[in-house]
């Protein structure tokens, strides 16, 4: 069973990600920030992480950096629904820095799990 890493400081997405990769059978752990997600990859490294990119503590975009270069392999999915500025910018920044996938929030669920399933493939 695949296990997933969820970043993302909105309780509401945490628990949205969670119940539908849960139920397509995923193994999932959650972090509310880069900090966080970052300390249980280290501990217990996931096999896809997905991170939003405009969080408080540590943004998603310095998450994939450390990510990157900590875990040359790690296979991450950047999310976004934009910020100061719109989140296709962002997301093409997160592409640069490393992301393999890019999704923009309102996501689509069946994108979502086809591009889960695509890169755990």
């Amino acid at each position: 069973m695949a296990r997933i890493l969820i970043i993302d400081d909105e309780a509401m997405i945490l628990d949205l990600l969670v119940k539908i990769l849960e139920r397509e059978g995923y193994e999932t752990v959650t972090a509310s920030g880069g900090k966080d997600g970052i300390k249980i990859h280290r501990e217990n490294p996931a096999d896809l992480i997905i991170t939003d990119l405009i969080m408080a503590e540590k943004d998603g975009l310095e998450t994939i950096m450390e990510l990157r270069r900590d875990f040359q392999d790690v296979k991450i999915i950047a999310m976004s629904g934009g910020g100061k500025i719109d989140s296709k910018t962002y997301l093409q920044i997160a592409k640069t820095m490393g992301a393999i996938e890019i999704i923009t929030k309102p996501f689509d669920l069946r994108e979502l799990l086809r591009t889960v399933q695509e890169l755990l493939e």
